[in-house]
Formats: C-alpha cells, sequence, structure tokens
C-alpha cells in the first residue's frame, strides 16, 4: 500500500509546466468559426454506413443573399440519403446564451491556438433523400424511367420517415396511406359517390346553396384561434391546455413561481402588466399543482408578450427581430417552438394570420389566468391596442361580453359549447 502512494506521488511530481504563446484567432470573411454537427436521431457515422462506404463528403454552403445563412450537407459516396443542417433552423433558432472556444495545443511549436466557436452554428443535421444519381442518362431513358424512378422515392422518403421522422410525421404518413388505398378501392368509391348524390335534386339554385353551406362548414371548420374543444361543456375544457402548453415544457416555466419563493423583486423583472396584476393569486392558492399551474400559465403569457414586442409592425408587413443577447430570457425549448408556429424562417416575417393565432393565444390564457370572466384593459395596454380593437379577437375565440349594468366595467367571458361567428358571404344573384 506503501509502495502505491510513493508511486502515485512520483506520477504527480513528473508533471512538467510548459509555457506557451497563446494566440487568439477570430472569425473573418474567409475563415469562419469551427461549425458543429450532430445527428438528433442518435445516428452513430463511425460505426453505421460510414464505416463501411468511408468518409464522407462534407460541404457548406453560403446564402448570396444572406451571408449569414450556411448550410452543411454531409452526404455518403454511392448513396442517395444526405443529411443537412442550416444556420438559420434547429438549434440556431433559439437564443444563445452560452459561448464556446476551442483550444488547440501544438506540442512542437509550443503555440495554443484559442477559437471561438459560433453559437448560431450548431447544426442539426437531419436525413434527406437526394435526386436521382443516374444524371448522365439520355433524356428519352429519363422519361421512361420517371415512374420508376417516383415511386421507388415515395417509398424511401416514407421508410426515412419510419426512421427518423417524428410521431406527428409518422400518423401523417399512416393517414396518406389509408386514404390512397380507399382511394384504390372499388367499393369505397361507390359509397362516397352514393354519399354525395343523394338527398339531391336538380335544381341549379340547391346545389349553389349546398355548396356554399358546404364551404361554410369548411371554414368554421378550421378556425384560426387555439386547439379547442367545440362539444366541451366547461369553459375549462373548451380551450386544450395540455397542447397548448404540454407537460414536458411546464418544468421551464416556473421562473415567476421561483422569483416568488425566494422573495426577489418582482417589480423590477419587467413583467407585462396582466401578468404583475395576478401574481398575488400565487400567493392565495394553497394547492401546489394548481400553483405550478397557475405559474407555468403566468410564464407562457410571459414569453409571448417579449416574443410580441419584438416584431416591428409596419403598414404591409409584419417581421420578427429576434431575441437580443440582453433582453428577457426565454428558454431554448419555448423559443424554438413559438418560432415555428408563428414566424416564417425564410424571411422572419409573421403574417396576418400567424398574428392573429399568436393574440389568440395569449387572449385564451390570460381566460384561464382569470377564471374564464377576463378584463380585458391589461391585455390590450401590453399588446398596444384598445379593448375596442381587442373584441374581435375575442369574439372569434368564441368569447361573449358580459355587462352587469349599464356605464359598468365589462368582461369577456366563454359559453360553452363554443360557437364561432359565421362567415356569410353575398350570394350571387342571376
Amino acid at each position: 500500500m506503501e509502495e502505491a502512494i510513493e508511486g502515485q506521488t512520483e506520477s504527480k511530481k513528473k508533471r512538467k509546466r510548459v509555457e506557451v504563446d497563446m494566440e487568439v484567432l477570430f472569425e473573418t470573411i474567409d475563415c469562419i468559426a469551427p461549425i458543429i454537427g450532430y445527428f438528433p436521431s442518435g445516428y452513430d457515422p463511425h460505426n453505421g454506413v460510414f464505416a463501411v462506404v468511408g468518409d464522407p463528403s462534407i460541404r457548406l454552403f453560403r446564402n448570396q443573399m444572406h451571408s449569414s445563412r450556411l448550410e452543411l450537407v454531409v452526404s455518403l459516396r454511392d448513396s442517395n440519403v444526405e443529411f443537412v443542417g442550416t444556420s438559420y433552423s434547429g438549434e440556431a433558432a433559439g437564443p444563445q446564451l452560452c459561448t464556446y472556444t476551442l483550444g488547440v495545443l501544438d506540442k512542437e511549436t509550443q503555440t495554443l491556438k484559442i477559437v471561438p466557436i459560433a453559437a448560431n452554428k450548431i447544426f442539426r443535421l437531419e436525413p434527406r433523400p437526394t435526386k436521382n444519381l443516374s444524371a448522365d442518362t439520355e433524356p428519352s431513358e429519363g422519361l421512361a424511367e420517371e415512374g420508376l424512378a417516383e415511386g421507388k422515392v415515395e417509398r424511401k422518403i416514407a421508410d426515412l420517415t419510419n426512421l427518423y421522422g417524428s410521431k406527428r410525421d409518422r400518423d401523417k404518413d399512416n393517414r396518406w396511406k389509408s386514404l390512397n388505398q380507399q382511394r384504390n378501392d372499388p367499393s369505397a368509391q361507390e359509397q362516397l359517390e352514393s354519399e354525395n348524390l343523394g338527398g339531391g335534386g336538380d335544381d341549379d339554385d340547391d346545389d349553389d346553396i349546398d355548396n356554399e353551406a358546404h364551404e361554410d362548414v369548411k371554414e368554421a371548420a378550421v378556425p384560426n384561434i387555439p386547439p379547442h374543444d367545440r362539444s366541451a361543456n366547461t369553459p375549462e375544457k373548451a380551450y386544450l391546455l395540455d397542447e397548448i402548453i404540454p407537460k414536458a415544457e411546464r418544468a421551464y416555466l416556473l421562473d415567476i413561481l421561483e422569483n416568488l419563493q425566494y422573495g426577489e423583486d418582482l417589480a423590477a423583472k419587467s413583467y407585462p402588466t396582466f401578468v404583475y396584476n395576478r401574481i398575488h393569486k400565487l400567493r392565495e392558492i394553497q394547492d401546489d399543482k394548481e400553483k405550478e399551474k397557475l405559474a407555468c400559465i403566468l410564464s407562457y403569457i410571459t414569453h409571448l408578450h417579449t416574443f410580441w414586442e419584438r416584431i416591428r409592425f409596419s403598414k404591409h408587413k409584419a417581421k420578427f427581430l429576434g431575441i437580443t443577447a440582453d433582453g428577457p430570457k426565454i428558454p431554448r425549448i419555448i423559443y424554438q417552438k413559438v418560432v415555428r408556429m408563428f414566424v416564417n424562417p425564410e424571411s422572419d416575417i409573421v403574417s396576418m394570420e400567424k398574428k392573429e393565432l399568436l393574440i389568440g393565444y395569449i387572449l385564451v390564457l390570460a381566460l384561464f389566468v382569470d377564471k374564464f370572466r377576463s378584463d380585458p384593459s391589461d391585455i390590450a395596454r401590453d399588446l398596444k391596442m384598445t379593448v375596442h380593437s381587442l373584441r374581435p379577437y375575442y369574439l372569434q375565440l368564441g368569447c361573449k361580453i358580459f355587462q352587469e349594468a349599464a356605464f359598468q366595467q365589462s368582461f369577456m367571458t366563454l359559453p360553452v359549447p363554443l360557437r364561432f361567428p359565421e362567415h356569410r358571404r353575398n350570394r350571387r344573384r342571376r
């Protein structure tokens, strides 16, 4: 035992300090910072197909119009599958809270080069099928084999979806398969034709009225509002809170509750007016689960309001400016979800439909906080709107205006079952 200890002390004494010259390199136009790419599906390039085929081909592309947008492509030799990652989606879409550097020590020259790793160059490599490899074939042969190649590509895309796709993409693929099977089934086609022809007459006016009715039903079936249930018998079940704020995200939305428990100065946290005026409800709730639920809703409203503040509205369009480093912090998982829901990743434009949807999310969460009897004045102040201009958004959600007496304050309530305003068209006269 003593010999082992003596050997350990001798090994520690053998360590030598090396004096090196430190050199810090910065990113320039010609030389970019190191890039990090990873496979979210757990694919290992060293033990998978890469190890059998050989070293992969790694290419980096820069957008000519937007020089800050890069695209990393990792492809296999003699394969029709490549892995693609971009600097403007995936991990790069979230706020960068940390900075990293890479140090390379050269023992021969005794120099230490420190290179900063670009925060927005963490690429999420997703599988993508490439084009047909037989590009050298003549046009006539390519046209002759187009039908066969199309079927092969569809099968390969389906295989990639089953292997690497999300559950939502797999369910969508299964629904398309079932629809295609019904399309090819003669009995199903006869049933559809009989349903379409049944109950109709020969009058053209009746057909026009029926078509208008069907179009109205389609518009009412997919309103531009958060996830909801039309058949709900209580306001709490009318809008699906578990889909608006999934339980997996609620662990990142307890900042308000933690600040309240640790005695932080909430007035200095720059919360929205609606949130700050309702934090007292957290002190009144005794049930821990209900308290965490309310804290998550208030925190989510705060992050949506921060996102709203970073949208620059002009006369013809609205553009998302991104979250600054010194601005309010939004958890990465929440930030990526919000950007994916409301922002066009190519142009950073927030369309009018997405703007209405964002306001709908904020108003629905406000209804949950106020027990579905909400005063719209605070929300209107946070959104820099008037109460009068905010009322159409409440009506689109199925809300009603409630006022106990004349010249008194009005509230927004949510009657059930949900009923949305109808969009009537002027019938064309003959």
